[in-house]
């Protein structure tokens, strides 16, 4: 009886609710990300715009809704794949993974000192860089212990320079003339977050897409070991790692799409849903950048992470682009 009466007096609030111009603008950007008047890098733009102009309605759901919706693309994603060329693909970028990962941390702890950069906002940031963004961000913070300063200093860097990532890597790739899976294997090295790289590679091409994505997580398995290793660094056993179990279901999909003729059948269309559930990712990543988040990073923080993204993609780029 109690429960009914207070499901009723929620319903009814609800219906009396008044809904402000400003959320109304927000849920009507949202549907035109899922057309296909909207790309990726559109989106992410779109985003933005509402963070600086209207600001974000919803803020307090928005990084739940797009951890979620980020997972469930990327598991879409392997739906398009064949296993025979995804462990091609994971093999090839293997050896550029593991130098690529060593090299960008241990520069993450010269340019930390130099620039006297708090000790654990630094390293998030380089771990942020060196692995998977935000993902690599969310997994190290528990084993090293952050505060909420510190992970939100690290997560705006990472999402300001990938919103710049998404629209000048295609731009460079397309100058230098890069083919499918050169582009996808720069992207997937050298741009920190999953989602900017695969909003890139998409704009790039389909095999670009498959190649970065592939790739990528394969590179944030890497989440793992360097938790652990974070943990006994800082000296904190015994705290929670999180494990991305998304990339296991994501190597599921692929496996059902290159065995199981259903899949085969229906995988176009999951897909492409999964390449729309990535333009709205986009687009709450944007809106999350408010003037506040870009404003709190710092100039110092900012600067590594500029300085630790510059010194990545530019020797992977100059290693692709004469040697593969």
């Amino acid at each position: 009886m109690y429960k009914k009466a207070g499901f009723t007096a929620h319903y009814n609030y609800l219906l009396n609710k008044k809904i402000s111009v400003r959320e109304i603008l927000f849920i009507l950007l949202f549907i035109l990300c899922l057309t296909p008047v909207v790309s990726a890098p559109l989106a992410l733009l779109l985003g933005i715009l509402v963070a600086q102009w209207i600001g974000h309605p919803f803020l307090a759901v928005n990084h739940k809704a797009t951890q979620i919706l980020l997972q469930f693309s990327v598991v879409g994603l392997g739906f398009g794949m064949h296993i025979d060329s995804a462990i091609q693909t994971g093999r090839d970028g293997f050896l550029l993974t593991v130098i690529s990962i060593i090299g960008t941390l241990l520069l993450g702890f010269v340019l930390a000192k130099f620039l006297n950069l708090e000790k654990l906002t630094a390293y998030l940031i380089t771990v942020g860089t060196a692995i998977c963004g935000g993902s690599a961000i969310a997994a190290v913070s528990p084993a090293v212990k952050a505060n909420e300063k510190q992970i939100s200093v690290a997560l705006g860097t990472i999402f300001i320079l990938n919103a710049i990532a998404l629209f000048v890597f295609p731009v460079i790739g397309r100058a230098l003339d890069l083919s499918q899976t050169q582009f996808g294997l720069w992207c997937a090295v050298a741009i920190q977050d999953t989602s900017s790289v695969v909003g890139a590679a998409s704009k790039y091409g389909s095999e670009a897409l498959q190649v970065a994505t592939t790739v990528k997580l394969t590179r944030a398995l890497w989440i793992i070991p360097i938790s652990l290793l974070s943990a006994l660094a800082f000296n904190t056993k015994g705290t929670g790692i999180k494990i991305p179990y998304f990339i296991g279901l994501f190597i599921l999909a692929i496996i059902l799409n290159s065995y199981i003729p259903f899949f085969q059948e229906i995988g176009t269309h999951v897909v492409h849903i999964s390449k729309i559930g990535l333009t709205l990712t986009l687009f709450l990543i944007g809106a999350s950048l408010s003037k506040d988040v870009i404003l709190s990073v710092g100039y110092k923080a900012i600067l590594q992470g500029l300085l630790l993204w510059l010194c990545l993609a530019v020797p992977v780029l100059l290693y692709i682009y004469f040697f593969l």
